[in-house]
């Protein structure tokens, strides 16, 4: 959400902000609804002062005697108090339109985020590992020979429809052995709290956190009007919503094992192979809530978190930093961690770590009361995978198949797989 008295006092950058982002100027539509929104309520304020005023004399006038001016101030207090509803009423409606015009609005990029119109323009700004050189031609995920039996499409597809997949025996083990991983690490040795989360929230938690109004169609909704999370980050990041946090409590950093549902509408025909892109899939989400002059290093830091799971399961990986046109709606900032797929021959995005300011702050009235004993203040959220568990499976089938069609399995799994180190071509761990 955006500060109207930001934009009132410098239309010019934010317009600037938006055209980086490829979007059209705003500012002038805007605030000519902030007027009229406040035109309304300086009129309303007005004309209450008048019926106060009005008000008080009708007593004097019937304390004198005179009937005529008594019956006149009587009819022009009832005047001005249909007048103060109906302009407060039109007020209302006013900031409601405001309210919402804003809310459709994507979060301006930081100043160092490069420009560009799609991924293309993204840049990259790390890289670890290198691309293991196999001497036979690398399969896919759910075409190597220890897998295929594991990663049943046609049953899930059966029972649920396209994108869905049944994971069973060791594959299943090691999808969750990965999920367990990633929360032990962050908790051990990252220093977040893990939450159990809800995967059903409510239309409130989905606004506060972005996912609302704009992008409804992309979630999933129940017939009673809860929506499934489209990642534990709308569940985590509104925990704080409505909250005036102590300063000494902040940074709040939390991770959460869940299942995540999406609608992927408009993505027909990407991706449709294999279980890169599912309409249900789970993730280990980052969330940190922070002081505003602490979210430049916060940002840094669960990149640190993310490319180090990856760099203990071994895979080799790049970080981009994406430019304004690739950007997600709520991010001031995103860098996407791209693990490598043999499968595919490329790097594939595995997490993305964002910074939104206090863009989702400010829809969901998140803040927090300085030490000084200042005026509370907005506080800054955070948000990242760390990882997805689907794809950091492929990833490690990938990057571990063999010319046989076993998988060799990272020995950083093995303590969570009863020590065993190979997926064998019968689907057997061993």
């Amino acid at each position: 959400m955006h500060d109207i008295r930001a934009i009132r006092a410098n239309p010019a950058a934010f317009d600037a902000a938006l055209a980086r982002r490829g979007d059209a100027a705003m500012s002038s539509s805007l605030l000519a609804l902030d007027e009229a929104r406040r035109a309304k309520i300086l009129a309303a304020e007005t004309a209450q002062a008048e019926q106060n005023k009005a008000s008080k004399e009708v007593g004097n006038a019937k304390g004198r005697g005179d009937e005529d001016e008594f019956q006149r101030l009587r009819a022009l207090v009832a005047e001005k108090k249909a007048e103060i509803a109906q302009m407060q009423e039109e007020a209302k409606v006013l900031d409601a339109e405001l309210t919402d015009a804003l809310a459709r609005i994507a979060n301006l990029p930081a100043d160092d985020v490069p420009d560009g119109a799609d991924e293309d323009d993204n840049v990259e700004i790390h890289k670890w590992g290198e691309p293991q050189t196999f001497d036979f031609e690398a399969k896919e995920h759910f075409d190597i020979a220890g897998v295929t039996a594991s990663m049943d499409f046609e049953t899930a597809a059966k029972t649920s429809g396209s994108r869905f997949v049944m994971l069973k025996g060791s594959v299943a083990r090691i999808h969750r052995a990965l999920a367990q991983f990633m929360i032990d690490t962050h908790v051990d040795q990252n220093g977040l709290t893990e939450v159990n989360s809800p995967v059903l929230v409510r239309d409130d938690a989905m606004y506060g956190t972005d996912k609302l109004p704009k992008f409804g169609e992309d979630s999933y909704r129940t017939e009673d009007g809860m929506w499934l999370v489209p990642t534990s980050e709308v569940p985590l990041t509104y925990t704080v919503a409505g909250d005036i946090l102590d300063e000494a409590t902040l940074p709040i950093r939390m991770t959460a094992h869940t299942l995540c549902f999406r609608s992927e509408a408009g993505s027909a025909g990407r991706d449709t192979a294999g279980m890169l892109r599912q309409h249900q899939f789970e993730k280990v989400e980052m969330v940190s809530i922070t002081h505003p002059d602490g979210s430049e290093d916060e940002q840094k830091r669960m990149l640190d978190c993310a490319q180090g799971i990856l760099e203990a399961l071994e895979i080799p990986y790049r970080t981009v930093v994406l430019c304004t046109g690739d950007m997600g709606f709520g991010a001031r900032r995103t860098y996407d961690i791209e693990a490598w797929l043999p499968g595919q021959n490329t790097y594939r995005e595995i997490s993305s770590v964002s910074t939104t300011g206090d863009f989702q702050a400010r829809r969901m009235n998140a803040r927090f009361k300085p030490a000084d004993g200042g005026k509370p203040q907005f506080v800054h959220t955070l948000n990242g995978s760390g990882l997805a568990v689907g794809r950091c499976l492929i990833a490690v089938l990938e990057n571990g198949q063999q010319a046989d069609g076993s998988v060799s399995l990272p020995k950083a799994l093995a303590p969570y797989l009863g020590g065993k180190t190979t997926l064998a071509v019968n689907g057997s761990l061993s």
